[in-house]
């Protein structure tokens, strides 16, 4: 189908080109969100934020229950890759 099938679908080029940059901010975001530098720094600042009275020890757990899966879902995702060092 080649050209004919690029000559049917050019009206919907913005549409795919605006699809594409969509998926290319979301596996950014997710990289992100998943980095364990990312997580760690997290860790570091919950742990301040407790120290420093601001949250309690019931929702630091919790906190920190959710940052301690991000980063083993990243290192699970990765086991074998560097794409993350």
């Amino acid at each position: 189908m080649g050209l004919i099938g690029e000559v049917l679908l050019l009206p919907l080029a913005p549409v795919r080109g605006s699809a594409w940059v969509v998926r290319q901010v979301l596996n950014e975001a997710e990289r992100i969100y998943y980095d364990p530098a990312t997580v760690r720094t997290e860790l570091a600042r919950l742990e301040e934020r407790l120290e420093s009275g601001e949250i309690d020890e019931e929702e630091f757990d919790r906190l920190e229950d959710e940052l301690l899966d991000r980063l083993e879902i990243s290192m699970r995702g990765n086991a074998g890759t560097s794409e993350w060092t």
